[in-house]
């Protein structure tokens, strides 16, 4: 592989970088003439079954599909033309997969071709594209970002934009769509491989599972790729935060991390960095735990400190929070119905007009909620929604809210004589920061089989399926590969103010032994120091080091 170091933007580290060879499993690894395709029973939902059959008639109860050693079927040595897109927010190892993919085809047919759409959904309506090519693959591989052809968040819903998809894609002469994307993309590549199916159209889609957030797994889903580097970014960061607080001592850091849906992030980063304190969302939705409560927590936990003169802490903060405390997240879905497609109050201008607006249309109880809100955050719930008629959670600046009203709980517990301590605050969000970095080896060696074993599942003439790698604790040559039925994974929810299939998201399971770990240990971590330095991301060194998988996966998948 040649080396991008002449390259004046290059660093030392990518130069050094881009020699790596992605580990693959064994039945990639060989003579694809010797790969068999196995299939097994045909599968269903968890939920909503009849509604999903309904909307989903033609791709609706796949069977799983493996790869295993055997004789290939005819249509692997076909030459096929293939597109890849890549959808919403960045993760590590997309252009792994797009490596991967492309590897894949060239070794399946050397005369395959990979053509990527440019700037996410949208270039696939838009048709804009360019030709993926080895040389231009050599300054990407194992590199973080999406920037080789963008992406974006373009919901893809109308028969016109499905029409003008297939039009684009079969005067291109391409066989088959992959779509590299989390939950609501590859609800897209679902509905896209559904809608070329009913219409008779032969054109296939597959799709990768892409999330930092670590929503996208279940019983066939290990992981999503992404979730490994990003939470060793951010675990790094609440590393270094704690080894602040025992040298300063004078600081309270709240410290949120990605994660709208679920808690998977919170959770990955406080098994590594030890936080006096971690909320996961879930946990507080199962015990209906009201703001005040929250806040009360950890009040008593800063007072319970500075009793042994430790005015210091950590609190790690999930985004989604607030859509978790019962009396917010009902505000939430109050505000989401009644906002959807409301010409009145798009015409708005001013943040109180809007609050004006909604004072009159909300029930009693959202309203009360509401209004015991800051201001700054009543106006960030008001915001622009996200594509899918969403509040944007992330804008919202819930580690400064926590701040805020923990600083005025201990200031009223002061006056009653129940604390006596200083209490300092400093807020951070780490993001950005953790969905561009390169990636770990773990990311860099799943994403590129996640790409390989596209092609693989292209070259079968299989639609409508999620690449799946599994038994990712073993040696990447002991990996399984192969597919799982996109239908396999949707359930119903409310988007828009209409029920809309959508691949289920996965929660922090509160009976799990990663919740149960962190449950066991937090209440040494509230009264004691027990910061962890993880550290920045190993590439070279140690197994145990440089090949770490993520700790959740260990724990939930170990024996």
């Amino acid at each position: 592989m040649k080396s991008p170091s002449k390259k004046s933007n290059v660093s030392a580290l990518q130069a050094a970088r881009s020699e790596y060879q992605p580990k693959l499993p064994k039945v990639l690894a060989g003579n694809p003439s010797k790969v068999a395709l196995k299939l097994g029973k045909p599968t269903r939902p968890l939920r909503d079954q009849a509604a999903i059959e309904n909307l989903f008639q033609n791709t609706y109860g796949q069977p799983e599909a493996f790869f295993v050693s055997g004789k290939a079927p005819a249509s692997m040595k076909k030459t096929i033309k293939v597109a890849m897109v890549l959808s919403g927010g960045q993760a590590p190892g997309g252009h792994n997969v797009a490596a991967g993919l492309f590897d894949g085809l060239k070794k399946l047919n050397k005369k395959n071709q990979l053509i990527g759409y440019l700037g996410g959904p949208s270039g696939l309506v838009e048709n804009k594209k360019m030709e993926i090519t080895d040389n231009l693959l050599v300054g990407y591989r194992n590199t973080g970002g999406f920037d080789i052809i963008g992406s974006g968040r373009t919901k893809l819903e109308t028969a016109e934009q499905f029409e003008s998809v297939k039009s684009n894609l079969l005067k291109e002469g391409v066989s088959a769509l992959v779509v590299v994307g989390g939950d609501d993309s590859n609800t897209n590549a679902a509905v896209l491989a559904e809608y070329f199916k009913a219409h008779n159209d032969p054109l296939r889609v597959i799709g990768c599972p892409k999330t930092i957030d670590g929503d996208l797994k279940n019983g066939q889903i290990e992981v999503s790729f992404g979730f490994d580097t990003a939470t060793k970014v951010y675990a790094e960061l609440a590393g270094n935060v704690g080894r602040d607080c025992l040298s300063a001592k004078k600081y309270w850091h709240f410290m949120k991390v990605m994660g709208r849906s679920a808690s998977h992030i919170a959770l990955e980063v406080a098994l590594k960095a030890h936080p006096n304190i971690c909320l996961i969302s879930e946990e507080v939705a199962a015990n209906q735990w009201t703001l005040d409560q929250i806040v009360e927590q950890v009040a008593q936990a800063v007072t319970d400190r500075a009793a042994k003169k430790m005015n210091y802490g950590v609190v790690l903060v999930p985004e989604g929070l607030l859509e978790f405390i019962p009396e917010v997240k009902k505000l939430i879905g109050e505000l989401n119905d009644l906002l959807a497609h409301n010409a009145e109050f798009e015409k708005l201008e001013t943040a109180q007009e809007k609050i004006d607006f909604v004072k009159y249309q909300l029930g009693e109880e959202s309203k009360k909620a509401f209004y015991s809100l800051p201001h700054s955050i009543q106006v960030q719930l008001l915001a622009d929604r996200d594509p899918h008629g969403n509040v944007q959670v992330s804008k919202i600046e819930t580690e400064k809210l926590l701040m805020e009203a923990v600083d005025l709980k201990l200031r009223h517990w002061k006056r009653e004589g129940k604390y006596d301590g200083k209490f300092s605050a400093q807020g951070h969000f780490f993001g950005y920061e953790g969905r561009c970095a390169d990636p770990s080896n773990f990311d860099a060696d799943y994403c590129y089989s996640l790409g390989f074993t596209a092609a693989y599942l292209v070259a079968a003439g299989l639609t409508g399926y999620l690449s799946s790698v599994r038994d990712l604790l073993k040696p990447a040559a002991q990996w399984r590969v192969g597919g799982v039925p996109l239908t396999m994974m949707m359930n119903m929810e409310r988007r828009h103010g209409k029920d809309k299939p959508v691949i289920q998201k996965a929660l922090v399971d509160l009976e799990g032994k990663p919740f149960r770990t962190l449950a066991a240990l937090r209440g040494t971590w509230v009264v004691e120091d027990d910061y962890t330095s993880p550290g920045p991301i190993q590439f070279w060194g140690p197994s145990e080091v440089a090949d770490a998988v993520p700790e959740t996966l260990r724990l939930e998948r170990g024996k």
